[in-house]
């Protein structure tokens, strides 16, 4: 199970807009059926993967990671615990996940090509260092537009097709938020904004924000995919845009990135305790 932007967070409103939209008990999975999809589809290592977006948090407060020592493993260990991350993820699904959805799901990552995706994205959503991945992402980029290649425009296809309602953007501005108002109300930093006024600041960067992540994810897509065919990529994005396979990943999205939210929330609160404050 992949996804376009890694390491970001959707708002609580778009999470209860899914709930919402989904909701159906009577129709909806069993846990065992739930964990196995879990495990079929790649999307259980996608929720530890949730803990290695820790690292970023110091930098966006404006903070030297190297001051927190070793408390900060300890810390970040504690909080983004992944049986928690994952309990949390099978109970809401218990509720919103329909049977028709999930066998749509897992009789496509299921199939040999299916597994084998499975593999790549979970070795990728695993890797520490994000910036060599990006980097080795971005060469592989430009040598495919340097030879003409299509297949920069099946990679974009596929990304545009797990981020179908387009809010990576927005994903990314409110774990931004969220995070800087929970870091300032704990005490971690002074923020000289209020809430309105960062939100106005972050809209006038949108434009370049939005190059950034498709950019990001277009290296993301083309370094994780680099050993399968084009035939492959092109058959995933053709699975990708089914209308049940558009529907299971609004749902993951969804909730695997208010967990991340949720996540940064308290570890912005739990960071009091090892810093003192700063001005941001």
């Amino acid at each position: 199970m992949t996804y376009l932007v890694h390491r970001i967070a959707l708002p609580c409103s778009l999470l209860l807009l899914a709930l919402s939209a989904w909701s159906s008990p009577s129709a909806a999975a069993g846990r065992e059926r739930i964990e196995a999809f879990l495990t079929t589809t790649g999307f259980d290592v996608a929720l530890e993967s949730i803990a290695l977006a820790s690292a970023s948090a110091p930098q966006m407060l404006g903070i030297d990671p190297g001051g927190f020592g070793s408390d900060w493993a300890r810390l970040t260990e504690e909080v983004f615990d992944t049986e928690d991350m994952h309990e949390t993820a099978v109970s809401i699904l218990e509720q919103t996940l329909s049977d028709e959805a999930l066998a749509h799901a897992v009789e496509f990552y299921a199939s040999d090509l299916g597994q084998r995706l499975v593999e790549a994205e979970n070795d990728s959503h695993m890797i520490e260092d994000e910036d060599a991945k990006q980097l080795e992402g971005q060469e592989i980029v430009a040598e495919l537009i340097q030879q003409g290649s299509k297949r920069v425009e099946s990679l974009k296809r596929m990304n545009r097709a797990i981020d179908s309602s387009g809010t990576a953007l927005r994903a990314l501005q409110e774990i931004q938020l969220r995070f800087l108002l929970a870091a300032s109300a704990s005490g971690v930093i002074e923020l000289q904004l209020n809430a309105d006024e960062l939100r106005q600041m972050m809209k006038q960067n949108e434009a370049g924000m939005r190059q950034a992540l498709q950019l990001s994810a277009l290296a993301g897509a083309a370094y994780t995919y680099q050993d399968f065919s084009d035939a492959d990529v092109i058959a995933y994005a053709e699975a990708l845009e089914e209308p049940l396979m558009q529907e299971v990943y609004e749902l993951l999205n969804a909730i695997q990135y208010e967990i991340m939210a949720m996540k940064f929330e308290v570890l912005a609160a739990r960071m009091a305790d090892l810093h003192p404050a700063q001005d941001i």
